[in-house]
């Protein structure tokens, strides 16, 4: 493959997309869990 600065600026592209993503669902995953121990259970009215 013919690696010039193009290349390189997409391979940094998506690397900093994935890295993004990962970072953005660990937040999810750590808030749901402190989130889930102090909200009350919903009742099948409400």
């Amino acid at each position: 493959m013919f690696m010039d600065e193009v290349v390189f600026a997409g391979v940094a592209t998506v690397g900093l997309c994935v890295l993004f993503l990962v970072g953005f669902a660990a937040f999810i995953y750590n808030d749901s869990k402190k989130k889930s121990t102090n909200v009350p259970e919903m009742k099948a009215g409400e």
